[in-house]
This record gives C-alpha cells, structure tokens and sequence, in this order.
C-alpha cells in the first residue's frame, strides 16, 4: 500500500505524511513545476506543467489496495476504476455509490460557469474538516 497526494494545493499534505509515517505505509506527492512540494517523509514526483499533468500521472502510478488524496473528482474515478481508494481533503471516501453523483455535479457546475453563471466558492478550512480527514484516512490504513 502507498498513499498518493495530489499536492497542488492540498492542506492536509502533512497530515497525510503523518499519519502515513504512523501506520507505516509510505507517502508520494505528487506536483507540477510550478507548485513544487517537498517533505520530510515522503517521496515527491514532479511533473511537468500541464493540464491533467498531475492527474495522470498518479493514475497511471497508483494500484489496487494504494490511496489517493485528490479533492478531483474526474481523478478519484480513475483511481477507483483501477482498484484503488480514494479520499477528499475534507475526509469524503469516494466510493461507486457517490462518485457518478459527484462527477454530475462538477458537469453541472461547469456548465453553469461557462453560460455566465457563479457559483459560492469554497469556505474557510475548519478544524472539522481536518478531523474528517484524519479519521477517515487512518480507517482506510487499518486492516
């Protein structure tokens, strides 16, 4: 088991590399050139600066029984469908059942924006949101 970060502005980078240290399985970020990501205790991959760049490239490196950490939904499918787990930055496991809900939404999303429209954009981070991370992280590393 490996944990893969797409670590383009991923709060919970540390988090993960700690908890990853904790249950011994080892951590790999994953980045562009322009958002370079080092850190003690994990390996960091650096890819070059494109659409997607990150995203397949972590799809292309992650297998059954390895995690994800992506806030992308288009990226949580592809590593699902590779039998792999994966999980938000605010400690929503990505699962069968809710990933084709969650990938209309981001179409719909998508569409609204493109005809003009906005859409409320995220709120501050809370101390919840990293907890939910935590506990739902450290359940996919136990056995």
């Amino acid at each position: 088991m490996t944990i893969f970060v797409d670590a383009d502005a991923c709060p919970v980078v540390d988090r993960t590399i700690r908890l990853g240290r904790a249950h011994g399985v080892p951590v790999v970020l994953l980045c562009d050139t322009t958002h370079r990501i080092e850190r003690e205790g994990a390996q960091t991959v650096v890819v070059s600066q494109g659409a997607d760049s990150v995203d397949l490239a972590l799809a292309n490196r992650i297998g059954p029984g390895d995690v994800a950490v992506t806030q992308d939904y288009g990226l949580a499918a592809l590593c699902l469908a590779r039998g792999a787990a994966a999980l938000s930055q605010n400690g929503l496991v990505y699962t069968g059942e809710n990933i084709d809900a969650l990938l209309l939404a981001r179409h719909t999303a998508r569409k609204i924006r493109g005809a003009g429209g906005r859409l409320k954009g995220p709120a501050k981070r809370t101390r919840a949101q990293d907890e939910a991370f935590e506990c739902a992280l450290a359940a996919l590393l136990s056995p």
